[in-house]
């Protein structure tokens, strides 16, 4: 592996029979030697290539070797190349220590002893060699150590992210319970109740009125079964891409009529009203449907936690698009809530008594977003909640 590293060498001499000379001795096979008879022409070489040695001759016209080597010194990228000096003057410790201070590793003297030189340059070659396998060995080893902090960053992301999301499933599973279990409770007792009627042979219990009351209770427990099992099945349709929309040419303001008066003996049963208004016939091309599911959603929202308060719904138009209204005057929402409302077994409050699954905004909103279409809230706490549906009324679906 370190013989296929190619190895570039420098040799500065202002004579060309030097140069020649010390060529003829150093130049292998793997080995590129460059050369230079002055300090620019050397200056210029070393900012194009990476050394693994200089062999920088002392004595030169205009700036000689020792100043040459001053000048490496103090340059970045140069200033870890091995300099050798070579001299055919005396060997004089004062002419040897200049050469040493100017940042020379070695020494060589005129006129030189060709195995000696050889063997140096093989010395500080392999040197180079092994510093460059130890430099990409070392960029590798950081390279690994960046992929092991983003892996564990991911990991670390995908481990809170399971955390949520056991999170959530055991939230849903209470959630789910406590809310099946409401409907399923009356209708059980309602169960017991009439078995006990019928036990005691109590025909009163069951004239034409207390019937129609029983059959009235039912409806409502299992209507809300169905409603639970509904959202259940429509986050998983959502999940996987199956929440299909069926558009047809629909009048926006009389579907949401229409849903408001469905609402009326719920809305009168909580002790409160509501007023819809309608400026304009407003036709797009929409899913029924599911537009009737967005509006009992919202409907739905505000009396849970409208506190009684009337609600107003208007439809119009605003600014080229269809628009629905649902305002309540209850406990409202603060600006954090209304980031996390449209989330998944996202509630505004968990107090006793608000029931939901926390999946009406989020389907709602996925609902408007397949149309083409954009939900938002105005509200704030204690000021209640304004909720605007905003529809194109021109749609290729």
């Amino acid at each position: 592996m370190l013989s296929q590293i190619q190895a570039k060498l420098l040799i500065v001499d202002d004579l060309p029979e030097n140069l020649l000379a010390l060529d003829a001795l150093i130049r292998q096979a793997d080995h590129a030697v460059f050369q230079a008879r002055s300090a620019d022409e050397a200056l210029s070489l070393l900012l194009q290539h990476e050394f693994a040695l200089a062999i920088l001759d002392v004595q030169m016209p205009g700036m000689n070797g020792f100043e040459l080597a001053e000048l490496m010194r103090s340059t970045e990228k140069t200033k870890h190349i091995p300099i050798v000096f070579v001299s055919a003057a005396g060997r004089e410790m004062n002419y040897a220590f200049h050469g040493y201070e100017s940042g020379a590793v070695d020494f060589l003297q005129k006129p030189l002893d060709p195995l000696a030189v050889k063997s140096k340059v093989n010395v500080f070659v392999d040197l180079y060699r092994q510093r460059k396998v130890l430099k990409e060995q070392l960029e590798a080893l950081e390279r690994s150590r960046q992929e092991q902090e983003i892996l564990v960053r991911r990991l670390q992301v995908a481990q809170a992210e399971l955390e949520h999301a056991v999170r959530m499933r055991d939230d849903f599973m209470s959630i789910v319970s406590h809310e099946v279990r409401t409907p399923l409770n009356g209708l059980i007792l309602e169960t017991q109740l009439r078995k006990l009627h019928l036990a005691k042979s109590n025909a009163d219990a069951f004239t034409l009125e207390k019937m129609k009351a029983m059959v009235s209770r039912d409806e409502r427990q299992i209507q809300s079964l169905i409603r639970l099992i509904d959202d259940m099945l429509d986050v998983s349709r959502i999940r996987t891409g199956k929440l299909s929309i069926q558009p047809s040419r629909v009048d926006l303001g009389q579907l949401v009529g229409s849903a408001v008066e469905r609402f009326i003996p719920q809305v009168q049963a909580a002790g409160t009203q509501i007023r819809f208004s309608c400026e304009q016939a407003l036709v797009g091309e929409w899913d029924e449907f599911r537009l009737e599911q967005v509006v009992a959603n919202l409907l739905t929202n505000a009396l849970r936690y409208g506190g009684k308060s009337p609600i107003e719904v208007g439809v119009c138009e605003h600014e080229g698009l269809g628009r629905l209204d649902v305002r309540d005057f209850g406990v409202g929402i603060s600006k954090d809530d209304q980031k996390r409302i449209f989330g998944q077994f996202e509630r505004v409050s968990s107090r006793p008594g608000v029931a939901g699954l926390g999946l009406g905004l989020y389907i709602s909103e996925q609902i408007v977003s397949a149309h083409g279409g954009r939900i938002e809230v105005q509200s704030a706490p204690g000021e209640g909640a304004l909720f605007s549906v905003l529809l194109p009324l021109a749609r290729n679906l």
